[in-house]
């Protein structure tokens, strides 16, 4: 299969400074030529059950990276969904607010068949039978359609979007047949797009579970292959080199009681804002709560150990590299000596094992709102070896798990990149700057149940069927020069 796409014969100026030239036979249409547009309204989470009729909310559209929803993940019941705006196959549901201007109106296309709804803060925009939804999921997505939106943002810290301005964002619409080739051509590459990224996905989750590992290892075993071991005396920790000892983190570590004065937030502030750092607290009113008062929130500084109480999940504990100030819901913790490596507490604290030991002393729901007593995390054991043993044990996973964090930063960046592809197909394709025509007549039948291509970003189906993707290989390494 070739790559190489061919531009249209015929253009025209569009009149548009983000949209230049498009194909002489497209037109430049306004959202309210489109469709019909209302507003959605509904009750709150507390409405939902486990099965019933699909509701979409506010947060499947802005927090998921998806351009077409075939399933919800909310439901509501028969009786509840009255109070909610019924949506159909077809419609484009925006997100009515954003943290950013660049995350306003983001978008999905509804593809659930059958009776659905949507909750508050959803724009709806309900496509005449001449438009092809999907075109419009993939037109609505590209950066000129991004672009338009952020310049329709309203507000200070909570950024909105209005019918009244969404209904002025113009789209280049070709005709109706056209519009279906680019359809079949994009739902092809987005499958081979989606295939390729799972892969690289699946290696990073893989080097990931390596360096753990390793990690694992040193910090519970030593670097001496052949060195004695002792039971530990804890279950889930096994045996240990014999010359380590046990202790408990509260002899190791103290909770830093540190809070902020008035005088101790203008010096904070200002040394983050010279690092290039916003504090939530700065960030405006988040959460519809006061934010702006951070007199009661703990200082930290470098090598201190933070402690997220209410997240037991891997990386919710780390070495802190700046000065600085958290929010009260973090622990700090300081050694009480300078017998302990800070790198040693935090490669220890980051094992499956003591994320697991979190877990069995925490209280609440799983996975994010459990909480962690302090009186309970200053009991757990900590395998202690000597302090030149800790500083050698930091060199070595270091110096082992370099070649890993090289592999997965390049399978990151490859992940990046095929996501920056993506974007440019996108853009070039929905706007005429590329002819796809041709190559959509030509394209293979695959008969691919819908629920498995709208799966998300990092999951896809394996009967998938395989196929040579040095093109897209080719096209990556030409974005990457």
């Amino acid at each position: 299969m070739s790559y190489e796409h061919t531009p249209y014969t015929d253009y025209k100026d569009s009149n548009e400074t983000w949209l230049g030239r498009v194909p002489a036979h497209w037109d430049i249409v306004p959202l309210a030529r489109i469709g019909r547009f209302f507003k959605g309204n509904g009750g709150s989470k507390i409405d939902e059950v486990t099965d019933g009729v699909p509701c979409i909310r506010y947060g499947d559209l802005y927090t998921q990276k998806e351009t077409f929803i075939s399933a919800s993940r909310s439901f509501v019941t028969p009786e509840r969904s009255a109070d909610y705006t019924p949506v159909q196959s077809g419609d484009i549901l925006f997100a009515g607010s954003g943290e950013t201007l660049d995350e306003i109106g983001k978008s999905a296309v509804c593809l659930i068949v059958g009776d659905a709804c949507c909750g508050g803060d959803v724009l709806i925009l309900r496509p005449s039978s001449e438009m092809n939804p999907r075109f419009l999921g993939y037109a609505l997505e590209s950066p000129q359609a991004i672009h338009q939106k952020a310049c329709m943002g309203r507000g200070v810290t909570i950024m909105h979007i209005y019918i009244s301005s969404l209904k002025y964002l113009r789209l280049a619409i070709p005709p109706e047949g056209e519009q279906a080739s680019i359809v079949r051509y994009l739902d092809y590459m987005e499958r081979r797009i989606r295939r390729y990224s799972r892969s690289k996905l699946q290696l990073i989750s893989l080097l990931r579970e390596e360096k753990q590992m390793i990690i694992q290892s040193a910090v519970t075993r030593g670097i001496n292959s052949n060195a004695d071991l002792k039971a530990s005396g804890v279950a889930w920790l096994g045996d240990l080199p014999s010359h380590w000892d046990i202790v408990r983190l509260g002899t190791v570590l103290r909770e830093r009681g540190e809070t902020n004065d008035e005088l101790r937030v203008t010096e904070v502030l200002s040394v983050l804002r010279e690092r290039g750092v916003i504090p939530y607290a700065e960030k405006g009113n988040v959460g519809n709560k006061k934010s702006d008062d951070i007199t009661r929130y703990k200082i930290v500084r470098p090598n201190d150990i933070v402690v997220n109480s209410m997240n037991v999940i891997i990386g919710s504990v780390g070495l802190s590299q700046y000065e600085g100030c958290l929010s009260p819901v973090y622990y700090v913790l300081t050694r009480r000596n300078e017998y302990d490596d800070p790198r040693y507490l935090n490669a220890y604290f980051q094992t499956k094992l003591f994320q697991r030991s979190l877990v069995r002393i925490g209280y609440g729901i799983l996975p994010h709102r459990m909480r962690i007593p302090m009186s309970l995390l200053k009991c757990e054991p900590f395998p202690r070896p000597p302090a030149s043993e800790q500083r050698d044990i930091v060199r070595y996973i270091d110096g082992a798990t370099a070649r890993v964090e090289a592999a997965i930063e390049h399978a990151q960046r490859q992940v990046s990149m095929i996501k920056e592809y993506r974007s440019r197909l996108i853009a070039d394709v929905v706007t005429g700057k590329l002819d796809v025509r041709e190559i959509a007549a030509k394209l293979p039948e695959e008969n691919i149940p819908e629920e498995v291509f709208l799966e998300g970003e990092e999951l896809f189906a394996e009967d998938v069927p395989e196929e040579d993707d040095s093109g897209l290989e080719a096209s990556l390494e030409e974005l990457d020069a």
